[in-house]
């Protein structure tokens, strides 16, 4: 089903802000450990926050989307994100190692299943995970959705996405050599792991640079590249993903296996004019998922679009009624006994 939204006033905000009541570094193997936090109602519906990139990693404002009196607001930095260790580290680095992980955060929260609430990779791997483990979501959540396919990634790596943004694309190619340029993933990938900590950061502000220019529908002149050190973790992480087509063994493997989410209810938001992830994966993915729904917003892509931001916000709030409708609300009562959801 596909709606397209009304305009967004602007009248929407975000809830306010607030800090965990738990945080953890969690061993989960290989040398890795990550960085998980709760937050919100103890013992309310748990959702799990997937955050982007990859490479990306988790902030306060991911905190705010869900209402903290309804939900258990879980969010984790991936391996090698954010405040997760040894940092940038792409060994032991795949998205089956992060489908175990997102196991363990669950088992070690005493958590029987939850909401998953992604965007762009984060869409990627919560599918990737419900997949695998049906039985304990909720529901997904999905704004930007990406598919991790050849076509996706050459869209945006092979020219398609650089029409739009054309002076962006010739910032983005310009350090290639033009015999290099039809493998742009390749080549920022020997660059981005070339042992030459200069070169490696360079290439990793363009890289990010790149993909910052498109987040937006109003995109200003001025693109936001970030601290050295995340530029540095986000580019090396992603474009080991993109390389590998996320270690998924095909190239079309959440769409060949989508007959394992039956039952499984989705919401997909998705920008109109989303110059990263277009809408035609988050619409391809809908026509053979039936138990989703996909709402169509006046928006690109990144998650803090008013448009997409009160959409998503929208969908939380009716989720979150319909289960108290069903299970009752999650309380914190004076006295008596506590109804949990974990």
């Amino acid at each position: 089903m596909t709606e397209i939204a009304p305009r967004f006033n602007g009248s929407r905000q975000l809830h306010p802000p607030i800090e965990p009541f738990d945080r953890q570094m969690l061993p989960v193997g290989g040398g890795h450990s990550i960085y998980v936090e709760s937050c919100g109602c103890p013992h309310g519906i748990p959702v799990l926050f997937l955050h982007g990139g990859p490479g990306g990693g988790c902030n306060p404002t991911m905190r705010r989307y869900f209402d903290p009196d309804i939900y258990r607001i879980i969010l984790f930095d991936q391996r090698g994100c954010g405040r997760s260790k040894p940092a940038g580290s792409i060994e032991d680095n795949t998205t089956w190692h992060l489908v175990e992980d997102i196991e363990r955060i669950r088992h070690a929260l005493g958590v029987e299943n939850w909401i998953l609430f992604g965007g762009s990779w984060g869409a990627t791997l919560a599918l990737v995970y419900a997949q695998e483990h049906p039985d304990r979501v909720i529901h997904l959540v999905l704004r930007g959705v990406f598919l991790m396919t050849r076509g996706e990634l050459n869209w945006f790596y092979g020219g398609g996405a650089g029409k739009f943004r054309p002076d962006q694309w010739a910032r983005f190619v310009e350090p290639i050599p033009e015999d290099e340029r039809e493998d742009l993933l390749g080549a920022y990938g020997s660059r981005l792991f070339s042992g030459d900590p200069d070169g490696e950061v360079f290439h990793a502000q363009r890289w990010l640079a790149w993909e910052n220019s498109m987040l937006t529908l109003e995109q200003g002149s001025k693109v936001r590249v970030g601290h050295h050190a995340y530029a540095h973790t986000f580019a090396r992480i992603e474009n080991h993903y993109f390389r590998n087509l996320g270690f998924l063994g095909s190239d079309n493997h959440i769409l060949d296996n989508i007959s394992r989410l039956h039952g499984v209810p989705g919401s997909v938001i998705q920008g109109r004019y989303d110059l990263i992830c277009p809408p035609q994966a988050a619409w391809s993915l809908v026509q053979n998922w039936p138990d989703a729904t996909l709402e169509l917003v006046q928006a690109g892509h990144s998650l803090s679009e008013p448009e997409i931001s009160c959409a998503l916000m929208q969908t939380m709030d009716r989720i979150g009624r319909e289960i108290i409708r069903e299970r009752g609300r999650p309380n914190r009562p004076k006295s008596g006994v506590q109804r949990s959801y974990a």
